[in-house]
């Protein structure tokens, strides 16, 4: 039987960045379970990103090129009616399959990895008073006139000494275990046994060397210069100091996608 594919999905390179511009990198917005079930919109995407949607994967789970992390591209799909999450997810390795002539394999692999667990005081995460139902709405996060979050999100901003901050609304634990990993370059399993959605913010450095040089050069928000802030605790440290978790060093075997072949430039629309 065929794997189900998107009625319609454009796939095209993004336009370069303009310096000093700030740019919108994701995630993917709409698709079943949020207010746009019917279209999926995703600028300035990486394959890598894609193939962890596609195969409900972490980025330290994708071993491939370089450049699957550089490459950017802008997505449009429609979604049949009553899709389900599944179903879109091998609708996305169906499209990338055929646009990047993507071929892969799996191979299981152990991982040093950090387990999140709640430290000895209790979690400091506050309960969202949002309806838990939300869901991410297409487009950029939204923010009120003070540039806080005014609906669901997770967004993170890097100053130009290393200094982070991430601020989430409305988020279930899975979203900060994934961008704890992003950090980290590392798996992080969530070991709390908390199941709700939380607002929550924290403060820490980062070693921007791991990033490379920003798209376009640093946004309008860098700091640089020796009246930088500190930058702060680093991120383990942050999570139990702010959030009143912690990170606890472990290993576990885990799935990994070799990609064995994959094309720059997507195939015509």
């Amino acid at each position: 039987m065929p794997s189900p594919t998107f009625e319609v999905a454009s796939v095209k390179l993004s336009q370069p960045t303009t310096p000093g511009t700030p740019v919108f990198f994701g995630p993917a917005r709409g698709g079943p379970g949020t207010p746009d079930p019917g279209q999926i919109t995703w600028t300035n995407a990486t394959l890598k990103g894609m193939l962890m949607i596609a195969h409900d994967v972490k980025q330290y789970q994708i071993n491939g090129p370089g450049w699957l992390d550089t490459e950017r591209y802008d997505v449009v799909a429609k979604v049949l009616d009553g899709a389900t999450k599944e179903q879109v997810n091998l609708m996305w390795q169906s499209l990338l399959a055929e646009r990047f002539s993507l071929k892969l394999h799996h191979e299981p692999k152990e991982f040093q990895v950090e387990q999140l667990v709640v430290g000895k005081n209790g979690a400091k995460l506050k309960e969202t008073t949002l309806d838990p139902a939300l869901t991410l709405e297409p487009g950029p996060p939204k923010f009120d006139k003070n540039r806080k979050l005014a609906g669901p999100g997770f967004v993170t901003t890097i100053m130009a000494n290393g200094q982070a901050h991430s601020a989430a609304k409305a988020q279930p634990l899975s979203r900060l275990t994934a961008a704890l990993g992003n950090v980290l370059h590392s798996p992080v399993i969530d070991k709390t046994g908390l199941t709700g959605k939380y607002d929550f913010s924290i403060d820490f450095k980062m070693d921007l060397r791991a990033l490379g040089p920003p798209p376009g050069g640093p946004g309008p928000g860098a700091v640089a210069g020796d009246n930088a802030p500190d930058p702060g605790p680093d991120l383990a440290a942050a999570v139990e100091q702010q959030l009143g978790l912690k990170l606890v060093p472990a290993k576990a075997k885990l799935d990994v996608l070799v990609i064995d072949k994959a094309g720059k430039v997507p195939t015509d629309n």
